[in-house]
């Protein structure tokens, strides 16, 4: 089991909320635990998981453009 904080940053866009929110639902496809914080969204699960639902949350940010997106990863029990 990971866990990874995520955040997601859109470029040139006035409507980077739609952005952020489209890629966190993206996360629902995957038998991952999430939470969404003011800043970061922190998901754990197994490690295919994990790293295929970072993979979709960038697919589904970069449909609107430019995006940079910043993880942090943990094998520690507790990634929060």
């Amino acid at each position: 089991m990971i866990s990874a904080e995520v955040s997601v940053y859109p470029f040139k866009t006035n409507d980077a909320s739609t952005t952020i929110n489209n890629s966190i639902q993206s996360l629902n496809r995957y038998q991952l635990e999430y939470s969404v914080g003011s800043i970061s969204t922190y998901l754990q699960g197994s490690e295919d998981e994990v790293w295929n639902g970072l993979r979709e949350m960038f697919q589904q940010a970069c449909q609107a453009g430019e995006v940079s997106m910043v993880i942090t990863l943990t094998n520690a029990a507790s990634g929060q």
